[in-house]
Parts: structure tokens; sequence; C-alpha cells
């Protein structure tokens, strides 16, 4: 009996194995197809990402350059929106007076 259970027991594993070498071959034949090749579509994914990130490389160097020239910018718009309050505002009490 104790023969019969271990070989029992033996095919069950065997069996089970088996399935979870079959599912693998087809998960790799799935891999494959998305990524496995030069042609796939993750390897032309990796090149883009690669070339953004080539591109873009300069930026933080470059980046407090551009912010400090734009806070710059900014002190100055606010100084003409300023001066153009004040012609508003002479404008208005202009046209009030007449």
């Amino acid at each position: 009996m104790t023969t019969l259970l271990t070989l029992l027991s033996c095919l069950a594993a065997l069996a089970f194995l088996g399935t979870v070498a079959w599912g693998l071959v087809r998960i790799v034949a799935l891999l494959e197809a998305i990524g496995g090749t030069g042609e796939s579509y993750l390897a032309k994914l990796r090149l883009g990402l690669r070339a953004i990130e080539q591109e873009t490389s300069h930026l933080p160097r470059t980046a407090p350059g551009i912010n400090a020239a734009l806070a710059s910018t900014a002190e100055g718009l606010t100084a003409v929106r300023d001066g153009l309050g004040r012609v508003v505002s002479g404008l208005t009490r202009g046209s009030e007076a007449r």
C-alpha cells in the first residue's frame, strides 16, 4: 500500500511539474514576441526612451539659469503691470473730470 501511494504521489508531482513547464513555455513564447528581439515593441520603446534621455540630459544643468532669467522677466512684467495700472487710473480720473 505504501508503494502504491508513493507511486501515485510521484505521478501527481510529475503531472504538476509538467503543467508548470507547459505554462512556462507558453509564457516565454509570448514574452519573446513582446520584447525578445530588436524589432519588438519593447526594444523600440527602450530606444525611444534612451533618445529622450540623451536629448534632455542638458536640462538639469541649464534649468537654474532659465529659472533666474524667468524670475527677472517676471519682475520686469510686474513693473510694466504697475505702470499700466497707473496709466489706466490716470485716464479714468481724466475722463471722470470731464
